[in-house]
Order: C-alpha cells, then sequence, then structure tokens
C-alpha cells in the first residue's frame, strides 16, 4: 500500500452512545450550573460565576444559593493539564482585580527570547515574529496555576469532583440536562471489580463543556446539532519534556525547520521554568503527510542538537507528557458555541492564537463569558439557547475573536509547505490578515493521503534520548493493567495502516503483532492524537491516565 486515507479507517463519532434521550436516574445529583473540565476554562467560569452570586446576595438579589459544580477526569487538579507555557495575564487580571501580577502562580517573567532556523548542524537566529513576542508575559506551570485556581474556586463555595469523567450527555429533544459519568471498577471484560462504583446522572440547568482539546462531549454536541465551521478544525501534537539542566537558562527559545520535513508545519520551545529547570516541546501539525512521521522520536532527534545539548546534556529528565492542539483558528469555530442548557468554552471549540502560541487566556476569557451569560439567565429563570446566546456575542466582541481572526490564515497558509507558508505567514502578519485574506480550504486531518515518509533512526541512549516506554513512565501514568478498553479501532486494520498509528501516538499505545493491530490502552496518556486520525479515544474511569506535577 503505497498510499491511504486515514479517514477510510477511522470508525464514526458513537453519538448512540454520546447522546442520550433516556431520562435521567432518580438517583441523580442536582446542580445548578456543572462545568466539565477543571482546566482553566472551566475553573475560570465557575470562579466568575461564584463571583457574582456572592455580589448578587451581598447586594440582596434573587438567586440565593446556587449550587456550582466542576467535575474533571483526572485524579486531582493539573495531572492532565499540559502546555507550553508562556501566560498571557490579561484574563487572570480580569478575573482577580484586586490582585497584581505577583501574586499568580508565575515562575517568572519573560525579559530574553530567541528564534532560530535549524539545520541538523546549523542554528541561523532570525528576527522575533511580532506575534511571538512574549515582553509582558510571564512562563508558568499550567499544572500549578490550575491548582492555584482550584483553591479559590473552592474558597468561593465551588464544588470540585476530580476522578469522575463525563462519558455522555443528558439530552431531552435540543436541551442538554447534564452529563452521565464514567463507571468505575470494571474488569477488562467488563465484569465489575469488589471496587466497582456506577455510573451517575448529574444534571444542571446550564453544563459548560470545558474539556480541553478535542472535547468529546463537545465534539458530539456539534455533530447532533449540525454545528460545523467554514473549515474542519485541525490539531497538532505537542510532545513536552521537563529537565533539570546542566547550565541555567535564562530565555525563551522557539525554533523552526530541522528535524521537521518541509512538508510538516510545526516548531519548538525551550522556557526556563526555574533557573535550572527547563520546558522543553515540540509540536507538529497532523496534516503532515508522511506516515512515518514521530513527534516523539522527532523531539528527541532535537535534542542532540547544539542549541539544546549545552543544557540538557548532564541533566536529567523530570517529566514527559503529550497533548494535541486546535489550529483551525477563525474559520474552524463552530458558528454558535452555546444552546438550551448549554455552553462550549476554551481549547473544546478551538480558541487557540497559533502564531503567538496562545490559548490559555483565550480559554479563560471564555469562562468569564461564558459565567456572565449563566448569571444573566439564572437571573430571568430562562437558561434557553436565546438567553445563553449572549456568551456567543461577548466572544464575538472581545478580543478572542479579534485575535482569532487578525491571524485567521496563518496557519492555514503551511498547506503549501514550510517555505510558502512562511512567505505568505509573514505578509499576512505585516498586513494584519489583510493579504492573502480570504479563507484558504482545508482537510480535516484524516483526510490527508499518506505517503512513505522518512523514518527517525535514532537508537535512544536512556539519557539524553528516551524510548516512548521510558517516557510513560516519566508522565507517572498508574492506569492500571485490567482496566477496560477505552480506544474503539475498526475491524482488521491493514499492517501499514496500524503501523502508521505506532508513529502517530508518542506512548506506545499501539504495536503491529501477527494477528493485526495490537492497542495497550494502559500506556495511554489521553493526548487524543490518534483519535484525529485513527482509533476513538473515550472517557476512562476517574484518575486514570497520566499524572502531571509540573507541566
Amino acid at each position: 500500500m503505497s498510499q491511504f486515507v486515514p479517514a477510510d479507517y477511522q470508525p464514526k463519532l458513537p453519538l448512540d452512545r454520546l447522546i442520550l434521550t433516556d431520562p435521567p436516574s432518580e438517583e441523580r445529583i442536582e446542580m445548578d450550573v456543572l462545568f466539565v473540565g477543571g482546566g482553566p476554562a472551566g475553573l475560570a467560569g465557575a470562579i466568575e460565576l461564584a463571583k457574582l452570586v456572592r455580589a448578587d446576595n451581598e447586594q440582596d438579589g434573587s438567586l440565593g444559593t446556587v449550587s456550582i459544580g466542576v467535575l474533571e477526569k483526572a485524579g486531582a487538579l493539573g495531572e492532565h493539564s499540559l502546555s507550553g507555557a508562556v501566560v498571557n495575564p490579561r484574563a487572570l487580571r480580569e478575573l482577580f482585580p484586586g490582585l497584581s501580577d505577583a501574586d499568580f502562580p508565575f515562575t517568572t517573567a519573560v525579559t530574553k527570547e530567541s528564534v532560530y532556523l535549524l539545520s541538523d548542524r546549523s542554528a541561523t537566529r532570525v528576527p522575533t515574529p511580532p506575534s511571538m513576542k512574549n515582553h509582558g508575559n510571564y512562563i508558568a506551570s499550567i499544572c500549578e496555576i490550575v491548582r492555584w485556581l482550584g483553591e479559590k474556586a473552592e474558597g468561593l463555595g465551588v464544588d470540585i469532583f476530580p476522578g469522575f469523567p463525563a462519558e455522555a450527555l443528558l439530552t431531552e429533544g435540543d436541551r442538554v440536562l447534564g452529563v452521565r459519568t464514567v463507571a468505575t471498577g470494571r474488569d477488562r471484560d467488563g465484569s465489575e471489580l469488589s471496587n466497582f462504583m456506577p455510573q451517575a446522572d448529574v444534571t444542571a440547568k446550564v453544563t459548560a463543556l470545558a474539556e480541553g482539546t478535542r472535547g468529546l462531549l463537545s465534539q458530539a454536541y456539534c455533530e447532533w446539532q449540525n454545528l460545523t465551521g467554514e473549515n474542519p478544525q485541525i490539531f497538532a501534537l505537542g510532545v513536552k519534556e521537563l529537565w533539570e539542566l546542566s547550565r541555567p537558562l535564562d530565555q525563551v527559545i522557539h525554533t523552526m525547520g530541522w528535524p521537521l520535513p518541509k512538508n510538516a508545519f510545526g516548531g519548538s520551545f525551550f522556557y526556563p521554568l526555574e533557573p535550572t529547570v527547563g520546558a522543553l516541546g515540540l509540536v507538529v501539525g497532523l496534516d503532515a503527510p508522511g506516515r512515518s512521521l514521530d513527534v516523539h522520536e522527532l523531539l528527541q532527534a532535537l535534542k542532540t542538537h547544539r542549541v539544546f545539548r549545552e543544557y540538557l546534556e548532564g541533566g536529567e529528565l523530570i517529566e514527559w507528557g503529550a497533548k494535541t492542539i486546535p489550529e483551525g483558528g477563525f474559520y474552524a469555530l463552530p458558528p454558535r458555541r452555546s444552546g438550551d442548557g448549554v455552553v462550549m468554552l476554551g481549547d473544546s471549540v478551538g480558541f487557540v492564537d497559533v502564531p503567538s502560541l496562545k490559548g490559555i487566556h483565550y480559554a479563560m476569557q471564555s469562562g468569564i463569558f461564558a459565567a456572565r451569560a449563566i448569571f444573566s439567565a439564572l437571573k430571568v429563570d430562562d437558561t434557553s439557547g436565546s438567553t445563553l446566546g449572549a456568551y456567543d456575542r461577548m466572544v464575538d466582541a472581545s478580543f478572542i475573536k479579534d485575535d482569532l481572526y487578525r491571524t485567521r490564515n496563518v496557519r492555514l497558509a503551511y498547506k503549501d509547505g514550510f517555505y510558502k507558508g512562511s512567505v505568505k505567514a509573514g505578509l499576512m502578519t505585516i498586513t494584519g490578515g489583510r493579504m492573502f485574506g480570504n479563507r484558504i480550504d482545508m482537510h480535516r486531518d484524516a483526510d490527508v493521503p499518506r505517503d512513505v515518509g522518512e523514518k527517525t533512526d535514532l537508537i535512544p541512549d536512556g539519557k539524553l534520548t528516551v524510548s516512548k516506554v521510558d517516557a510513560v513512565f516519566k508522565s507517572a501514568n498508574a492506569t492500571r493493567d485490567n482496566i477496560p478498553p477505552h480506544l474503539i479501532a475498526a475491524a482488521d486494520v491493514p499492517a501499514e495502516v496500524a503501523e502508521f498509528y505506532t508513529h502517530v501516538c508518542p506512548a506506545g499505545v499501539y504495536e503491529v503483532a501477527d494477528d493485526g493491530l495490537r492497542i495497550n490502552a494502559p500506556n495511554c496518556v489521553d493526548c487524543k492524537a490518534t483519535d484525529v486520525v485513527g482509533p476513538r479515544w473515550m472517557p476512562r474511569e476517574g484518575g486514570s491516565g497520566p499524572a502531571y506535577k509540573r507541566m
């Protein structure tokens, strides 16, 4: 097989499992507002809503007690959170106007930055593109930001439930009534173990979907309601490592070029979390046509370059992780992000600006706007889509949409290759998006034909470079071995397609065996890369997956 299209082997989204029409259980848990996802978007929304309710009650308002809950699939807040992260503090300042930047959980301000174009033997420093200039921003651990936000939310009376993934939407007509959680304590074959806990139905007047990248329920809602953007959403895979460095790093470094092939979009980042702790990552678009492209292996190769080796060699790998990133931008946004009893926030709908490498402050700001719309809807006792549509109007009138519109075609320009894309992207940046301003059509990542490409032949040395098995160990993945399967693959996947999955997945989940595709589900770190171009990801019992501490 010289070429294949991944979509031909990808199971359809199982809407019958994700959109439920049967009435909620009589033993359901009732909330007023439920945020699904304990990341920056969900927690910011919960905090803002709690503050609005408190202020209303202090002014003898009519709402009274409002129960606000946050469901998080990780065993503890932050354990599934992964980002660069250089943070624009704008949304945090709005959420906490009484605090200063020094009060936020940042590690250091960005004062120096460099951008390099790499070949395998050289590094040419290039001018920092305006969109990538980070002066005024801060380096941080997204895990620590999330934990800090969680403490603030709980201090305002928000109920946070870690270890409770949501697996389906409860609906009535077009209205979302809440969610059904995942059962825990089942064996591989589905039989109940001694610690079995059944599913729970959690209902709410408003359900806010803040699931992060490739949110399953957000996908299901958009497909159910036929909410498609002008372009399909496209994704990149980011693989990240934290290192105890052998020498201090005092600047933000970004690179383009090697080791990526010229037909792949992406680049690297290297940030100092502390003087001797660095965050290194490589992000590559999942629309790259080479079927042997392997982001984890490319990151291992990148570390051998002199730009990074001088900091890493003699140091120690502390932590490893991976996550997909929505990259479709303005033209991939759903036409609405609200409906009867529901709003969708943050990465779930693609609020990420690829040229500036920013998404956290957009996610948080969307949570703030959602909270304000929900509060107004509760005040008039009307949580229909027409009332919650105020959320969309706030987003559309804000810097979120302005920023995404200004860079609407920059990422899309790279469909023509790195060099043509770079020229077009530069002209778009200079003209504020006006040059080449008409929408560039894109295909879904799964619809891009895959050809045979060059393989990375690097053999990990276990010190500077590591295997996927050793990397997963550094993610603190403690998923039990006998957990039920949560990855849905097509039947009779050809060997060439199965081999493609082994490269797409950074965690060694897939193997090509004599009897076909073999899936080592406990290895999964929930990056959702193959959910984009191959086997579907479904939620598994709470606390499964990685347990990131400082990502």
